[in-house]
Formats: C-alpha cells, structure tokens, sequence
C-alpha cells in the first residue's frame, strides 16, 4: 500500500452495480463534494480521492452510508494505490483553487498541477477510462479580449504569485491533450469561472465566502481595488450539471470548454447584494488590488450551449440565499457569533 493511503467505508460490494465506477480525485472539496453527490444520485460508484488539505471529510459525511461510495485518503502527487478497481471515468478537480490556499505552498500547487495529473492519467490509461480535467478561467490571465472564448490564450505573468496555479493549469492543458492523444483516451477539459455555494470553505478567501462571513459578523466587507472589476458567478448546482454534461458527451467536443454564468457583475455590486441580503450594518472599506488581479472575467459559453445544451439556471440571488443559510448555520454550529442573527 502506498504511504499514507487509507480507505474508508469500503463496503464488500463496491464494484456490483452496473452503472459506471468513477473516481473523483479532490472528491471532497467544495466542487469536488457535490460532484459526488451527484454520481451518487445518479446511480454510480463513486471512490472520493483527497489528501484533506483543502477538501474536509464533513462535506462528504452525507455520504457514508452508501455503498457505493468509498472515501480514500491519498495524495495524488503519490503513485495510485495498487488497491484501486478499474475506473470508467476519472475526474481531476485536485488542486487548491483559492489563492490563499494555492498560495500556501506553490511548489506543490505546480506539481499537483503537473506531476498529479500525470499519476491520475496513467491509471486512466491502465483502465481505458475517459478523463476529465477541471481547469479554471485563471489561464486567461488578466483578459485583454472579452468576453473569453476558448480560442483566446490569454494574458497571464509566468512569474507572478499567481503563476502556480495559472500556469500550472495551463501545463495540465497541455499535458492532458497530448497524452490522451497518445494513448488513445477520451478526454474532457473544463475552463471554471467563479463559483459558489454551499461548502464553501469560510476562509478561503474568495469574495463571495468573504462578504458573506464579513456581513454576517457585522464586520467591515473588504474589496481590493475600486471595486469596479467583474466576475461571472455560477451557482455550484449548474456547474456540477455542465461536469457531468461535458463528461458524457459522446462527440463533437474538441477542446476546452468554459462552464461559468455569463451575468457579469462587479464586485461593488456583489457586496451591495450580500449586505442587503443579510441586512447587516456593515461597512465597505477599499485595499490595494493584489498583483495580477483580472480587472474583467466574462465567459462566452457558446459552445457549452450548442454542444451541451448547457446554460445556467439558478439565479444570483437564488443562489446567494442558498449559500447565505448555508454560512448561517455553519457559524451557529462552530460557534462564531453572528451580528446579522443577534439582531
């Protein structure tokens, strides 16, 4: 057995039923959690991969009680376990995707980027599975085209603090095309724009988990820069759906494809909406824009559309309410007071 590998509630009959046995690598991550509850419901095996440095076993402990879910401590950056059955489908969302947290060890986000990766295709390639890469619309870099098309390479500094998840998720690009090209596999490779919802770390550092922790604390909302630079934000259910989608699509994908809410919002506005959602007192207070911030995130999903049949459904403000009660009862159960539920 591969060092530090453990596997938990691994029922006798994991690899009975006839629907498809798919592992999630970064399985119990934000993302990563409620693609498995997805595969689950829709009647697959799922084997949930993670090391736990982002992902929490409490975002999969719904899940336990099923068999045909198997929760398994690893690090991809280490060989696959000799103990895994033969997959159908591979999924690679293994990688921090917040900058507080890829920045954290840069090394290792590159190398999870580029060495995991590698370790995840080879088994796709033993197994003969289709493979499918979460990327991220980071590797557009700071856009000078906008909206992004898939066809656009971006504007992204190799060097900046930034650059070991930009980069190493455009090397994952390439080092997920050309091996499947190679080897002869199915591949599938996902561009996500900014995504929330529920199990969202609370401090992980993206502007949604932040104005709604801020808000609900009574504590003053931070925006770095003016304020005046746009995200898309796609609710977590619609983009799990778009995963799925892209992953059995049987042709006619060549090439990325960007999975985001094409609804461009600034972040002044974001936080207008949280404060008024969450009716606190708050106050907003401007920082310096970090380095290598993108002034403008947009996706053009016309592809998604025409090959997925594929667009998001759930509003912002549906969405927001989801993952404000979420975030309100996390606080209650961890026990940080919120001014928001005083009041």
């Amino acid at each position: 057995m591969v060092k530090n590998t453990h596997f938990y509630n691994r029922h006798e009959n994991y690899a009975e039923p006839s629907a498809a046995i798919v592992a999630v690598a970064g399985g119990a991550g934000f993302l990563g959690s409620h693609l498995c509850t997805q595969l689950i419901e829709n009647g697959h095996t799922v084997f949930c991969i993670d090391n736990f440095h982002t992902g929490r076993p409490d975002n999969v402990e719904h899940l336990n009680s099923s068999d045909r879910f198997v929760l398994v401590h690893h690090d991809i950056n280490d060989p696959m376990p000799t103990e895994m059955p033969k997959f159908d489908q591979i999924y690679n969302l293994a990688c921090p995707a917040s900058p507080v947290h890829y920045q954290y060890d840069r090394v290792k986000t590159a190398l999870t980027c580029s060495h995991g990766t590698l370790n995840l295709l080879q088994k796709a390639a033993a197994d003969r599975a289709r493979f499918f890469q979460a990327s991220t619309s980071e590797i557009y870099g700071d856009p000078e085209v906008h909206p992004q098309t898939e066809n656009y390479r971006g504007n992204v500094n190799t060097v900046g603090p930034r650059s070991c998840y930009d980069e190493g998720k455009r090397f994952a690009e390439t080092l997920v095309t050309d091996f499947g090209a190679q080897h002869g596999l199915t591949t599938r490779i996902v561009r996500i724009f900014n995504t929330y919802g529920p199990r969202m770390h609370p401090d992980d550092g993206r502007v949604v988990s932040n104005f709604i922790v801020q808000a609900l604390l009574g504590e003053d909302i931070t925006i770095y820069g003016s304020g005046e630079q746009t995200r898309s934000f796609c609710f977590v259910d619609d983009l799990v759906e778009g995963f799925v989608r892209l992953m059995n699509a049987d042709s006619g994908i060549d090439g990325p494809v960007n999975i985001g809410n094409p609804n461009e919002t600034t972040v002044n506005q974001l936080a207008e909406q949280i404060l008024e959602m969450v009716g606190s007192k708050s106050k907003i207070v401007h920082h310096p824009l970090p380095v290598d911030d993108p002034r403008r995130r947009k996706p053009d999903i016309s592809n998604a559309l025409a090959r997925l049949n594929w667009s998001p459904q759930v509003s912002l403000h549906d969405g927001l309410a989801e993952t404000i009660a979420y975030f309100i009862e996390e606080m209650s159960t961890s026990g940080r007071r919120s001014s928001a539920l005083a009041s």
